[in-house]
């Protein structure tokens, strides 16, 4: 089901991209044929949250947070579009379902979801967002982030159970995070979902810093036959899409 405003919204901004001097809340509300007064409403909350901007004349045009994000978007596809090749093989290699995930704000939001022939459910899916603290490629960011980025984002964190192994605990969770640190990988043992058993590795840009992070998920009993295997040919992967973003050996 289509949401009116919804559609008047994205009218706006796809008819605003074609005019880059900008156009009167009359020129668009013509163009678009939605009432005036609708028109200045719509536009007026639009420039208020700068997703567009007005100049002397009062024309409209795109604002600066469109172009913010637009290029987190951007982001999001070239390390999508990098990494899923790499992503496809080792899912291949070990037969287990394969992630890859960014973060945005203080949340987890995946791009990629690879399933083998024998992958089990879990509600992690494309787009989906989910907490930091319980989740493999969750604490990959916790543990490898900038310090600086790191303390800010462990300190807004709530830390609530999700399963019974779930750690609410933020003097463990730190020493936990440490343990990641010396190995070079993160694990959520059956933290975000019963069952579950993830192993997750950091991927890096151009700059050194965590770009996204991937993992191997699958049922526990079967990673743990598999542990090394999979380890390993995680981290191959991680340092192959860390190659391909311009990283360098890391």
């Amino acid at each position: 089901m289509s949401v009116k405003s919804a559609e008047r919204v994205l009218r706006v901004f796809e008819l605003l991209s074609l005019y880059p001097e900008g156009l009167t809340i009359k020129e668009i509300s013509e163009a678009l044929s939605i009432p005036q007064s609708s028109t200045s409403g719509l536009i007026e909350t639009l420039l208020k949250n700068r997703y567009l901007t007005a100049d002397a004349f009062r024309k409209y045009n795109l604002g600066p947070k469109l172009v913010q994000l637009g290029n987190v978007a951007m982001d999001y596809l070239d390390i999508s579009s990098q990494g899923t090749p790499y992503l496809k093989q080792l899912m291949e290699e070990v037969q287990e379902t394969v992630f890859m995930a960014m973060l945005e704000g203080s949340e987890l939001v995946y791009l990629v979801k690879l399933s083998s022939n024998r992958s089990i459910r879990t509600t992690a899916e494309p787009g989906k967002s989910k907490p930091l603290y319980c989740t493999g490629l969750g604490k990959a960011f916790l543990t490898f982030l900038p310090p600086n980025k790191k303390e800010e984002m462990i300190s807004q964190l709530k830390l609530e159970p999700i399963t019974q192994k779930t750690i609410t605990n933020k003097e463990s969770l730190l020493q936990q995070l440490e343990l990641f640190a010396q190995l070079g990988y993160s694990i959520d043992d059956e933290e975000n979902e019963e069952g579950l058993y993830c192993l997750a590795a950091p991927v890096y840009g151009v700059n050194h810093t965590i770009q996204a992070a991937i993992s191997v998920a699958g049922p526990k009993e079967r990673m743990l036959i598999q542990r090394e295997i999979i380890l390993k040919k995680l981290l191959e992967t991680s340092n192959k899409i860390s190659n391909s973003l311009g990283c360098g050996s890391i």
